[in-house]
């Protein structure tokens, strides 16, 4: 993986993905436009330094990823943007109050004054400013290809430039206020960009953390060691108390107990394990000690797996090209193109070097894409700030366009659908010593069941009763005495259908208590509303197929149990290349993969901290209602985005005549691009009054 700063818009995208496999010792190449990386996949003898000189023949800079590059991302180079924005800013007004002094007809010595300190003010200002079009347009320059940064640059330095010249020969005309009033909006264009591009760093550094930071390993001549991950192998044992994580994959050589693999199956149903079991990096072990043989360690354990397949899958995410970026491909040549028309019609005219200059200068001005470049961030900036009042929190603006584009939604079921916590029935027809037996017992164990026995009991104010002689036998449950009596909540012999427990007193008859995991209070509102959006609905679970089919019966969904999470990926996967567009809804660990892979995805704030990160959206709340208000906003998003697009184009379609006959002058395009992008704003702004 290297970073490649000068990656800008979507021709350079197609540029290093489609020119670096035409080398044969490149299988695949991949951007990642939110954080300007390019992952390549290459003949093992070929290395980083190899791959960074192939990217400098296509005109791109490139050293290798490092964490510390990743974990600051494009949040350095927004904060970079805000401050020249700020500036620009800053010079603008100060500048365009200096010019209402020579608008009001200021003459000579006054005029000329007031031309000199607006150049003390702009030049520095556009120098400091326009850095970043500048550095990216010499630097195509100097490699033989061309951005949409070039005529920008081109356009400020000239405008500028001339600005001075009419200076000091104390000419009548300067555009300084132009110059940096078009800077300004330039970079309040990009910045908004950008400030969506931050949200939408990867989040594979948040999954490895959900394994645990080491173990305890079996020495040679007795007892244990503490060792790092990095430092743990296959045919190591390591020794895993009740309570913590696994930091590797490995078989059970000694000891039994439940083990809690929500975090890759995504249900709560814990997994009894024994002697020669397979168990997973990243699960929790529940109620006993176990001696783990080790035999998958770092980054070839489980959870790095999913790490890998979620890296993988956002790579093909990455790939989409925004809207505004599809329509943006052909400026660069056409405004080149006219500019030099129009400087080269009015020399043939006869209208000398000065004038045609001027005339190509406000071209180059009227044509900046200040509009274009506002049309998407705007739009996006307004519905996030609208969805985040309702507790949906965008990540990754260009989600949005992603999202109105979906046909497809597909939900996990643990935690998506459902609540995602086991709620136990038939509580009350226990009389009120049992209900504290009850208490006193699940308060002496992590099993999921068990805390969800504390949680419905001591909602109901009920006070524990006093044990003696508690123990946890791995797999079967809880035993104590009280008053001489011997009580129990066990596994039942014969389990019947979902979760179960069994309480048992001495002397007095058996009651099984059952669990369900309730729906979420609107799913059935919920998906009928995405229903009539034109989505087709199904739900992805890792549960047993029995309990998956009677909750798509319930709200009338495909399904589809037993999914690993590649088995989810591959869906995904299958799905997309029939040509549908994928809304990805999940909870868990093992969702991240396919969280990453579909087209958009979304997580509830419940969710974990790898699946939060791996999606483009987070929604707060116990309900399912911001799905499809996220849809219905995506859609509305959308529609203004392109209404601001072909404004854009039909306001260039107008102005660039008039700049072109000399009917424009430098100032007059200023004013007119910087017109055109409040215009788009304010068309942005309408979304802010979308009915709820």
């Amino acid at each position: 993986r290297l970073v490649v700063p000068g990656i800008s818009c979507a021709g350079c995208i197609a540029k290093i993905e489609r020119e670096l496999v035409r080398d044969p010792a490149i299988a695949a190449a991949r951007v990642r436009f939110s954080g300007k990386t390019v992952t390549v996949s290459h003949d093992p003898e070929k290395d980083a330094d190899w791959l960074v000189g192939r990217l400098a023949a296509l005109g791109f800079d490139a050293q290798p990823l490092a964490e510390s590059d990743a974990a600051e991302g494009s949040g350095g180079e927004t904060r970079d943007l805000l401050k020249r924005m700020a500036v620009a800013g800053f010079a603008a007004m100060n500048v365009m109050l200096l010019s209402v002094s020579i608008w009001a007809g200021a003459e000579d010595a006054a005029r000329s004054l007031f031309h000199w300190l607006s150049a003390a003010i702009a030049v520095p200002a556009v120098i400091y400013s326009g850095k970043p079009f500048f550095a990216s347009a010499l630097s195509a320059l100097t490699k033989g290809r061309t951005n949409m940064d070039v005529p920008i640059s081109v356009g400020l330095v000239l405008v500028t430039a001339m600005s001075l010249y009419e200076t000091a020969i104390g000419g009548h005309h300067a555009w300084f206020d132009g110059a940096v009033m078009l800077l300004f909006f330039l970079l309040v264009g990009r910045t908004l960009d950008g400030v969506m591009r931050a949200r939408a760093e990867d989040g594979i550094r948040g999954l490895l953390r959900q394994r645990a930071s080491g173990a305890h390993v079996m020495q040679p001549g007795g007892g244990t060691a503490w060792r790092q991950v990095s430092e743990l192998a296959p045919n190591m044992v390591m020794r895993v108390a009740a309570g913590e994580r696994l930091a590797a994959d490995g078989i059970v050589k000694t000891g039994a107990s439940d083990i809690d693999a929500s975090l890759l199956t995504g249900e709560s149903d814990p997994q009894p394990v024994g002697e020669g079991s397979a168990v997973a990096a990243g699960t929790l072990n529940l109620t006993g000690p176990l001696d783990v043989k080790i035999t998958r360690a770092g980054d070839a354990d489980t959870v790095a797996e999913l790490s890998a397949l979620m890296e993988a899958a956002g790579q093909d995410k990455s790939r989409f090209v925004r809207l505004a970026d599809r329509a943006a491909r052909i400026y660069s040549p056409v405004v080149h193109i006219l500019a030099a028309l129009a400087f080269a019609g009015w020399m043939l005219a006869g209208a000398g070097w000065h004038q045609s200059l001027l005339i190509a200068i406000a071209v180059l001005i009227i044509t900046c894409p200040c509009a274009l470049g506002l049309a998407v961030p705007a739009a996006q900036v307004v519905a996030c700030g609208q969805l985040m009042k309702a507790g949906i929190l965008v990540k990754d603006g260009s989600a949005l366009e992603r999202i109105a584009a979906a046909d497809t939604v597909f939900f996990d079921k643990t935690g998506t659908l459902t609540e995602g916590e086991p709620q136990p029935e038939g509580l009350g027809e226990l009389n009120a010593e049992d209900r504290a037996l009850l208490l006193g017992l699940a308060q002496n164990s992590r099993h999921p069941l068990s805390r969800a026995l504390v949680r419905a009991l001591e909602a109901e104010g009920v006070v524990p009763a006093a044990l003696t002689e508690v123990s946890e036998q791995a797999g079967l449950g809880l035993s104590a005495r009280h008053g001489g009596q011997k009580v129990e909540l066990r596994k039942p012999d014969s389990g019947g259908s979902g979760l179960a427990a069994l309480f048992r007193r001495e002397g007095a008859p058996e009651r099984l208590i059952r669990f369900r995991d309730p729906l979420r209070s609107d799913a059935a509102e919920t998906l009928a509303a995405l229903r009539a959006q034109g989505m087709t609905l199904a739900v992805l679970s890792g549960d047993r197929a029995e309990p998956v089919a009677a909750l798509a019966d319930t709200l009338r969904l495909e399904a589809h149990a037993d999914l690993a999470p590649g088995d989810k990926l591959a869906l995904i996967e299958t799905i997309r290349a029939e040509g549908r567009r994928v809304l990805m809804v999940g909870d868990g660990l093992n969702d991240g993969p396919a969280l990453a892979a579909a087209d958009a995805s979304m997580a509830p704030a419940t969710a974990s901290d790898a699946s939060q990160q791996a999606a483009d959206i987070v929604f707060l709340g116990r309900r399912l209602a911001p799905v499809a208000e996220t849809v219905s906003a995506s859609r509305d998003t959308m529609r203004v985005v392109r209404q601001n697009v072909v404004f854009a184009i039909l306001y260039n379609a107008l102005a660039v005549p008039l700049a072109m006959a000399g009917l424009v002058t430098p100032l007059v395009a200023a004013l007119a691009m910087s017109l055109s992008s409040i215009c788009v704003v304010a068309n942005s702004l309408r979304l802010a009054r979308r009915a709820k």
